[in-house]
């Protein structure tokens, strides 16, 4: 099994809870089929997913897999194993600096520890079962903490002429702040600011911000321009651009930009063309190079502290 922490279950895609006998989830699965079906004003989508649903939890068998979490821990750290085999790009790859997703484990792991009410390590903080059961701040917490890592993953490959800052603390706020840039990717291109998210959703843009039901009443792409002004000003330079990165299946398009907010060009993107839109010229930015790059990094690297 291999699902985010915040996407729907199969349970909740069928309707029915996970304590539910095996009648009342096959009759829960044929009502969701019905209001589900494209034939009876249902969705398509929709339809197809309680149809994959039903196939990880339809029958006592797959079912059993599915509870004890075969194939897999939600969110469970990436093996640092080597493949077997020969290294198919040896390009080297862009400059980091940071942890990635870090300091959201850390919160994850501690919240996950008060809320189940053991001082003592969890056996396996990132059962299936276990991330299921819990609050949805903590179960946001880690998928955030997923996103930022895959966001960390897709900036590598930019190459070597990028510097990449990951997990970046605010004027040096405490470390309960959780006020904090995720990504500063420098290049040829221009500096840019961005923020890894999962709503756990798809969400749509709306006067120029990120809407859904899982954004609530929060202002991602206005806190996102807040914090690279913030930087801006720590390092005495310019942030030409910042970014809001989303899980592909959340954003009906590849890339948007969708104006200025505090002087910034703000865009939300898939987690899919992310690289290929760093690697573009920004709206309005000319190329960056030699002495001027020099100096944007050096200020950085002795403004920048971490979480």
């Amino acid at each position: 099994m291999d699902e985010r922490p915040l996407s729907t279950s199969p349970y909740g895609l069928i309707g029915a809870a996970p304590g539910a006998s095996d009648e009342e989830l096959r009759r829960a699965y044929r009502r969701a089929l019905r209001e589900a079906h494209p034939d009876t004003g249902g969705d398509a989508a929709r339809f197809l997913a309680v149809q994959t649903a039903w196939e990880l939890i339809g029958t006592p068998e797959a079912r059993a897999r599915y509870d004890a979490g075969a194939g897999g821990r939600i969110g469970a750290p990436p093996t640092t194993a080597r493949p077997s085999g020969p290294r198919r790009d040896t390009r080297p790859a862009a400059r980091s600096f940071g942890h990635p997703g870090g300091w959201r484990r850390e919160r994850y792991l501690a919240e996950l520890r008060a809320w189940v009410g053991l001082g003592d390590p969890i056996a396996d903080p990132y059962d299936p079962r276990l991330v299921r059961s819990a609050p949805l701040a903590i179960r946001r917490l880690l998928a955030d903490a997923l996103a930022e890592e895959a966001t960390a993953r897709t900036l590598s490959s930019l190459g070597v002429g990028s510097t990449i800052w990951h997990d970046l603390a605010l004027d040096g706020g405490p470390a309960a702040d959780p006020d904090k840039l995720d990504h500063l990717v420098l290049g040829p291109t221009g500096l840019v600011a961005i923020q890894s998210e999962d709503f756990g959703g798809a969400v749509k843009l709306v006067r120029g911000e990120v809407s859904g039901p899982e954004v609530g009443a929060e202002r991602p792409l206005h806190a996102l321009a807040h914090r690279a002004k913030r930087v801006g000003r720590l390092a005495r330079v310019r942030v030409d651009a910042a970014l809001l990165v989303l899980p592909d299946d959340a954003l009906a398009e590849g890339m948007r930009w969708v104006g200025r907010i505090r002087g910034i060009p703000v865009g939300v993107v898939r987690q899919e063309r992310l690289a290929s839109i760093l690697r573009a010229p920004l709206p309005g930015v000319p190329p960056i190079g030699g002495t001027e790059l020099f100096e944007v990094r050096t200020r950085l690297q002795e403004a920048v502290t971490f979480r």
